[in-house]
């Protein structure tokens, strides 16, 4: 009763207002939010209710040799740089993905940089990997004693690396490397993203062979690191890739002895953007939500049954119903962004509750 209340609540009052916040600026309601959890996390009382509010059962699942208390996490871009790591348990999700980080700090893109599409239930976004750099997040969760395997954080954290803008692709090997050691001692998983449409260059590392040779950079070091328990690195994928293109991605992953994929990331496609949003169309970034929910199923179906890896699913999981169809398709677990912006903490609950 109390998780249908905090539902409604959420959808027919609290999401209007936070819409309209800030003079309808996603970013800064998003940045107000990430500023209100951070202060949670550090109270008690609050903690207690939010827990209450959004609790329910859940079915634990092992993958890549981490125990997830459930298969619903937060997917990267929302917490860049960890500021809310302690509190996304209290909100009832599984698992967090931190990031995406960089080597070194950044601005992003110019602002505004993110767009609501409500009556699609989507998101356009250019950030452009906006955040303090990796050594920021490793020093933020070393004073908050997050390490990996110690649960700290009360749920598996991973760690979104990605490429600095201003480093050239043939050099994005170093760069990728110098995130990893910097966090790794941190991360209950390491994903690299690939395939993120607003850094320059970056979806061209998705190529067979620039992926192999980074793939391959990075378990090895994870190896060297760490021989016996390396940190699992997880590759995430656009759907924008063909079934060939895929293939070439399966490819390397399986010769670089990466732990799992992460599909997908959001679109570079505009189709599904409802007539009143069709104005973002020419709005440069990639695009999340409903609009994606059914690619995302395609690609994952197509990769969980062309792998042995474990699939992460995220893209475009508005509902109950769309995380089950993506869990039904091969995937391990999923994770949410858009659809907790437009649906807030009873999505999760909802979802544990399909799938338990």
């Amino acid at each position: 009763m109390l998780r249908t209340i905090v539902g409604t609540g959420y959808e027919r009052a609290l999401r209007p207002l936070l819409f309209k916040a800030r003079g309808g600026d996603p970013e800064s309601v998003h940045e107000d939010m990430i500023r209100a959890l951070s202060v949670l996390a550090q109270l008690p009382g609050a903690r207690d209710l939010a827990r209450l509010s959004t609790r329910s059962a859940s079915s634990p699942v092992e993958v890549a040799g981490i125990r997830f208390p459930g298969r619903v996490g937060l997917a990267a871009g929302m917490d860049k740089d960890g500021r809310a790591a302690l509190a996304w348990q209290y909100l009832g999700f599984a698992f967090a993905e931190l990031g995406t980080v960089t080597a070194q700090a950044q601005p992003g893109n110019e602002r505004p940089r993110i767009f609501r599409a409500p009556e699609s239930g989507g998101l356009v976004n250019r950030m452009g990997f906006n955040n303090h750099g990796a050594l920021a997040l490793a020093n933020r969760l070393a004073v908050a004693g997050v390490f990996r395997g110690n649960g700290a954080a009360g749920i598996p954290l991973g760690v979104s690396l990605g490429k600095t803008k201003v480093v050239e692709v043939e050099d994005a090997v170093a760069d990728y490397l110098a995130s990893f050691d910097l966090v790794h001692p941190h991360a209950d998983y390491i994903a690299v993203n690939v395939s993120s449409p607003n850094t320059p260059g970056l979806r061209s590392l998705q190529d067979g062979g620039a992926l192999a040779e980074l793939l391959g950079a990075l378990t090895t070091r994870a190896r060297q690191l760490r021989a016996a328990d390396p940190v699992p690195v997880f590759v995430k994928v656009a759907p924008d890739l063909t079934f060939d293109q895929l293939d070439e991605v399966l490819g390397a992953a399986t010769d670089a002895s990466v732990s799992g994929l992460i599909a997908t990331n959001t679109t570079l496609s505009r189709e599904g953007l409802a007539p009143s949003d069709r104005h973002l169309a020419d709005e440069a970034g990639g695009l999340s939500g409903r609009p994606l929910t059914a690619r995302a199923r395609e690609v994952v179906g197509y990769v969980a049954g062309h792998t042995d890896l474990p699939v992460i699913g995220s893209g475009g999981v508005m509902t109950a119903d769309d995380a089950k169809s993506l869990l039904d398709v091969g995937a391990s677990l999923v994770q949410i962004y858009t659809g907790f912006i437009y649906a807030g903490p009873a999505l999760i609950a909802s979802i544990n509750e399909e799938v338990r």
